[in-house]
């Protein structure tokens, strides 16, 4: 199973840290989200004992799960943020990051995004587009900033063995630019007084089980930059990859930076993890609503769907999904599906399961990154609460939505009238 220290079975009953999941989801109701925090410290101190011979600075990818009470765990841990938008730079700030602290990374950032960016002070600013160097020189000057520290995003045009829709690296992906681009950025400095090019940045895709395609892009990188050795920063983004399933080999972190010492030594190294900081920390759990047996197929109908977690309709991707009480009951080939009217709307096909009945509750497992940070109120569905666990303690990190939460922001045309209905919190 893919279970761990944190989330665990003990004497039958699934445990997050030391407390039972049912005493969780006993008071908060389901579907609810559910994250051990001593498992993403666990996970941060790893992945940077594993990289510390490279000194590499680690900046948190917050798309991954942007929780304020995660963020603020790992500031004090003393991770940096790497942020893809200006709402991700607020939600740092907010939990107390250091502006210098942040890396401002995006394909399609707006010209009000690098000005907020600008005046926050954010250090630095990952280029993937000619024409932000421009616009970051104009913000410049409007914000009196005299030099901003920028790193070119390099697509090397390398194809990651992972799944296509999470590949970023390849030639046919938006992401980054080409080395002629680079090139001929790197030609144009003195057109950009205001923007210093500090460093080479590239992230050829997530869950990356193939060091060697790492390796060839970090060279490919390299020799770009070889005629110019003011640039000594290299950010190899993220991209270290998690078990989704049981059983499944992953390559050790250490083997991984080791494999990239004799690369980067004389550099200054950042990387940009995410998901295998927070994605085995978190849960969700979600209750039996229905039980459907028709056309030969079992259907488990469960309060939680693709508005909670999108990955397995958005790619196919697969959770491991386990009872919150362990059971001698017979097992069966199932579907396990949410109520929104998509057919897409599947959590798991054909899974073995225990037969279950209406009520049981289930714990869909290694949920903790790209879950709620990609839910959505899809078929007038509220989003749901997120819990943090420390040890013994739980507490809510975010209230689950309301009805009245999904109006808050619209008016019926020509009406002036408060809507009222049932709170379901």
């Amino acid at each position: 199973m893919a279970l761990n220290d944190s989330i665990r079975y003990h004497k039958g009953a699934l445990f997050i840290d030391a407390l039972a999941v049912e005493s969780i989801v006993s008071e908060t109701a389901t579907p609810v989200y559910i994250y051990s925090l001593g498992r993403v410290l666990e996970n941060y101190r790893r992945l940077a004992a594993a990289f510390a011979p490279l000194n590499a600075k680690l900046h948190y990818s917050v798309k991954a799960n942007g929780n304020l009470g995660i963020v603020s765990a790992l500031i004090n841990a003393g991770a940096g943020f790497d942020c893809v938008s200006g709402g991700e730079i607020l939600r740092a700030l907010t939990a107390g990051a250091a502006a210098a602290d942040i890396v401002f990374a995006g394909v399609g950032k707006t010209e009000a995004e690098i000005a907020y960016a600008l005046r926050q002070g954010v250090g630095w600013l990952n280029v993937e587009n000619p024409g932000e160097l421009q616009h970051i020189q104009a913000a410049a000057e409007a914000s009196g900033r005299e030099a901003v520290q920028v790193a070119l995003r390099f697509n090397p045009q390398v194809a990651a063995k992972t799944e296509p829709a999470i590949a970023t690296g390849h030639g046919a992906a938006k992401f980054g630019m080409t080395a002629a681009f680079v090139q001929r950025l790197l030609a144009r400095q003195a057109a950009f007084p205001r923007v210093k090019i500090a460093g080479i940045h590239l992230h050829i895709g997530s869950q990356l089980g193939d060091i060697a395609a790492t390796r060839s892009a970090i060279k490919k990188a390299l020799e770009l930059i070889r005629p110019h050795p003011h640039i000594k920063t290299i950010n190899i983004g993220g991209g270290f990859p998690v078990a989704y399933q049981p059983g499944e080999k992953l390559p050790s972190l250490r083997g991984f930076a080791r494999a990239l010492e004799p690369l980067l030594r004389g550099y200054r190294v950042l990387l940009e993890p995410g998901r295998c900081i927070v994605a085995d920390a978190g849960i969700l759990v979600a209750t039996v609503l229905y039980v459907k047996e028709q056309a030969e197929r079992l259907f488990y109908i469960v309060d939680a769907s693709m508005t909670e977690l999108l990955r397995p309709a958005l790619y196919g991707a697969y959770h491991e999904i386990v009872p919150l009480r362990q059971t001698e009951a017979r097992r069966a080939r199932a579907q396990v599906v949410g109520p929104v009217c998509e057919s897409t709307d599947v959590l798991a096909r054909e899974r073995l399961l225990p037969r279950l009945q209406a009520g049981d509750r289930i714990a869909i497992l290694t949920a903790g990154a790209y879950g709620m940070a990609m839910a959505s109120n899809y078929n007038a569905r509220p989003r749901p609460a997120e819990i943090l666990v420390r040890g013994n303690r739980w507490w809510l990190g975010r209230r689950r939505e309301a009805w009245a939460d999904l109006l808050q922001y619209e008016e019926p045309l020509g009406m002036k009238k408060t809507l009222s209905g049932p709170e379901l919190c």
